[in-house]
Formats: C-alpha cells, structure tokens, sequence
C-alpha cells in the first residue's frame, strides 16, 4: 500500500466516520485496502470515491448515514467506462450489511446459525422441518461451510434485491439472515431427504453451486426454501371447467399459488362463448373475456408475494 493512497484515500474516508470505534476502524481501513489491491486502475482510486462521497456528507448525518451516503457514492460513480463501480459499491454494501447485522444479532444475543435457526423457528419465520431433520451437530457442520468472501461476486444491484426480497427478516422487516446463510438454509433444504450418511455431502454441494452464483434457483426457491411456507415451484397451468364451481376452485387455486410467489397460466377454452345458453337462457353466457377480467380483479389483491 502506498503512502499517497493511505493519505488521499483511507483517512479521508474513515475520518468521516465520527463515531468510530478502533474494530470498526480496522475492518474498514481493511475493506478499503482491498478494493485497492482488487481495483488497481486510476478510474477506481479512492481519492475519487471520497470527492464523491463529500458531496453527499452533511454535519447531521450519524455514522450509518455516511456509509450509506459512501455506497451511493460508488454506485453513482459506475459508468460505461468504469463499470465497476458496481462491485466496488456491492462490497461497500455487503460491509454495510454486516455490520447493522451484527448489532442485530448481539441485540438478540444469537451467536451461531444453530441458535439464530432456533430463534427463526420459533418466530415461525424458519420451517420447523429443518430442526427435526437436521441434528445440531449437522448444523454446526453445515455452518463451517460458509464462505463470507463470496458475498463479493455480487454487485451492488444483486445484493441490494437479494437483501431486499430474499434473506429472512423479523416481524419488524429488519434482515436476520446473510446472504451465505440464505444460501446454506436453501442447501438444507434440498438435502433434506438424502441418505443421512450422504446428505451434508449434498449441503456442502448445493451451497457451493449457489453461492458461486455458478446455478440460480427460481424466485419460489430462493424466497421459500426453509420456510414454513416452502411453495418452491414458479409455473403451474389449470383449465378452467366451463360451470360457476369450477371456475370459482380454478380462481381459488390461483390465489393461494400466487399468494407464495408462483405464476399460473389459466386455459379458459372450455368456458362457453360470450351469448351462449345457460340453463336454456339463450344469450346469458358472459364468455371466456367476462371470466378472464373477472379472475384479474379478484386474484388483484391476493398476489401480494411479499418478496416480489
């Protein structure tokens, strides 16, 4: 690290942290350092970053209105010519996330996956499956797999949506999970059913395919698996039956798969035309059109996935 870049970029940026302790200050000095040594190019100095970034400060903002005024920054600065910016502006998130999830954590006073998982499910925010499926020493196992670097293959934007739709929040929309938990809670449950021998094979599998953003899973996937309400599947297709019963179950169906995040594509060709009898009633039929914006605005207010 050269003295131009400790002067110009490091203690610029972490002297407008007011509040700072000396752990926060060395995890910050070593993030920045980092980015140096990740992002070497002129384009990508630190110098340009703080001169962003003092644009933004102002003397009532607390620390974490700086930070968040610091990823904007990076995030802003993202062009076509420097377009990593973005992942500058991810690890400055991702270092953001952290920390605000640590604090959480202590407040609860959670210290390892085993008790956040214990905690999540009796919040019925975790599937109670995965506690009677996995032993503790699985769990703890599991846990050793995850690998917190990872988490800067993301830019900005992706880490953002999975933050905002994806990790597990409490009753109080405040995130209690990382991104590499997600992924390790997801792994659980795809293993769950394996042979016992083999399934934290399986786990260490599925988490390191996921989080080497080598395979991506379907949004139900993502959102659902270890959940209580584990819907995994995003498309379903149904035929609606041409009477007032069927059409109405085929409406109901719809609701509770859309209610968990999945799509259902509805073939209306066995509903009778517009004018057609009912009953003997000669042109009563509203058609397949009526039954179609019937089905729209009623399924309105029941597709209201929170993680979409």
């Amino acid at each position: 690290m050269t003295e131009t870049f400790e002067k110009k970029g490091m203690t610029l940026i972490t002297d407008s942290f007011v509040c700072r302790t000396l752990q926060f200050q060395e995890r910050l000095e070593k993030l920045l350092y980092d980015i140096h040594t990740e992002f070497p190019e002129k384009v990508y100095s630190l110098e340009l970053l703080f001169e962003k970034f003092s644009g933004f400060l102002k003397t009532d903002m607390d620390d974490g209105e700086r930070f968040d005024a610091l990823i904007k920054a990076a995030a802003e600065l993202t062009s076509q010519e420097a377009p990593r910016w973005e992942m500058i502006a991810g690890w400055l998130l991702d270092f953001r996330f952290s920390e605000k999830l640590k604090e959480e954590e202590k407040s609860i006073g959670i210290s390892d996956l085993y008790e956040k998982i214990v905690y999540l499910t009796e919040k019925g925010l975790y599937g109670s499956y995965i506690m009677e499926n996995y032993s503790k020493e699985e769990i703890v196992e599991a846990e050793s797999y995850i690998c917190k670097e990872r988490n800067r293959l993301f830019n900005y934007s992706g880490l953002d949506l999975l933050i905002k739709r994806y990790v597990i929040s409490t009753h109080r929309h405040v995130p209690l999970e990382s991104p590499q938990e997600m992924f390790l809670g997801i792994a659980l449950h795809l293993a769950m059913n394996e042979k016992r021998k083999i399934r934290l094979m399986w786990v260490r599998e599925f988490y390191d395919m996921l989080s080497k953003l080598e395979v991506t899973m379907a949004t139900p996937t993502l959102a659902n698996a270890r959940k209580p309400f584990h819907q995994l599947s995003s498309c379903f297709i149904d035929t609606v039956p041409d009477s007032l019963k069927g059409i109405f179950r085929s409406i109901d169906n719809f609701a509770m798969v859309s209610k968990y995040g999945g799509g259902m594509g509805l073939y209306f060709g066995k509903v009778r035309a517009s004018g057609s009898m009912i009953r003997g009633f000669e042109g009563a039929a509203g058609g397949a059109a009526s039954v179609r914006r019937q089905s729209r605005q009623r399924l309105r207010n029941t597709s209201n996935f929170p993680n979409r």
